[in-house]
């Protein structure tokens, strides 16, 4: 059986945190801060980490009993981003539901960071890591989210409403790229 390995760990917490991309998503965190008033870090953080390590063991097994491939689950996801990048970039709502009175789970730790995204990278990690390096790599972006998280209300008292509104533009625009690539990336494997 394999240990810990080191490289094994920050190679997989590089990647998670370059998908997760939670400090690119601070703007978007800002904004649902402003809309439900609270988010709680704590229950959001937490509630990600079991998503994500539940999603590394039984994840697959999930998709398939309800007959979805992870590309189609890749899809979904790259929709909801897509959607989330727009509503950012045109300052209009796309999603009209009674507000929350916390955005804690839905949409902060799925799918924004728990997302389609983050967890299918889980699941291609699974194929070059071991278990026990990625749970590690989970662990460890969990508490940068949760860091980043508490924060969020220092960067809105820093940037200002200009500056908030700027950084939500540039955000959405790099947030729709993103969705874009999620979806280019899948729709040929799940065309194949």
């Amino acid at each position: 059986m394999k240990y810990f390995d080191i490289k094994q760990i920050m190679t997989a917490t590089m990647i998670l945190f370059a998908v997760i991309d939670i400090v690119g998503a601070i703007p978007v965190i800002i904004r649902l801060r402003q809309k439900v008033g609270h988010i709680q870090s704590e229950k959001a953080s937490v509630v990600s980490l079991v998503i994500m390590v539940l999603f590394l063991f039984i994840g697959e097994s999930i998709l398939g009993l309800i007959g979805i491939d992870v590309y189609s689950f890749a899809i979904a996801g790259a929709f909801i981003i897509f959607f989330i990048a727009l509503e950012m970039i045109l300052g209009i709502r796309f999603y009209k539901d009674e507000e929350p009175e916390t955005a804690s789970i839905v949409p902060i730790a799925f799918p924004m960071i728990a997302g389609a995204g983050s967890l299918t990278s889980i699941l291609s990690l699974r194929a070059e890591f071991a278990t026990q390096n990625i749970i590690v790599a989970i662990v460890l972006n969990m508490i940068l989210v949760y860091i980043i998280l508490k924060a969020t209300k220092k960067f809105e008292n820093f940037l200002g409403k200009a500056g908030i509104a700027i950084l939500q533009k540039v955000f959405g625009v790099i947030l729709l790229a993103i969705a874009i690539k999620l979806f280019a990336s899948n729709i040929g494997s799940l065309i194949n």
